[in-house]
């Protein structure tokens, strides 16, 4: 195995020693095998990804517990957002429903959105929500929200700034 380079091997023997026990804990807080195997993975390739080296790690079950919760989180959200999107689609008549490739595509798009959103503080982004979703001009948001025009106007630069960096960060057009 001298041909492997050292990280490979650390995430290797990360894996066989933790992996079972990663699956069971995830499945007994999960209630579900199926999404307790999947997340299970998800950790490790967010592992393989991430610049940490395996073997450096004092603690990893810490480690891969903190990860496998922040993936957690992720499904959860994104289940929440999928059920409130069929929600909505129930309410259109059948002839106006897209298909199902338009569906996966708006799912997709409301988790970006979701993503690009979730480090901006509650009024900050409630704020970009009833600009860019309600179409409500900055006096009705600051009416709103109980501040005054001037706040609302930092808040907007905030946000927009912040998607832009996202944006970048992430390869969006």
């Amino acid at each position: 195995m001298s041909g492997v380079p050292q990280q490979s091997l650390s995430v290797a023997t990360l894996y066989s020693d933790h992996h079972g026990w990663l699956k069971n804990w995830l499945g007994r807080r999960l209630g579900d095998a199926m999404d307790a195997e999947d997340l299970t993975q998800d950790t490790f390739i967010r592992v393989i990804r991430s610049s940490q080296d395996p073997g450096l790690l004092r603690e990893p079950r810490r480690f891969l517990v903190t990860v496998a919760r922040g993936l957690t989180v992720d499904l959860f959200r994104r289940r929440t957002l999928e059920r409130q999107y069929l929600e909505a689609l129930a309410s259109l008549p059948e002839t106006a429903a897209p298909s199902e490739e338009e569906r996966a595509l708006v799912v997709e798009t409301l988790m970006e959105v979701d993503a690009m959103l979730t480090n901006l503080g509650a009024r900050v982004r409630k704020a970009f929500i009833l600009s860019q979703l309600e179409g409500l001009t900055y006096q009705q948001i600051a009416d709103q929200l109980g501040v005054s025009l001037r706040t609302i106007k930092g808040d907007m630069a905030k946000a927009m700034e912040h998607c832009c960096l996202y944006r970048l960060e992430h390869g969006l057009q």
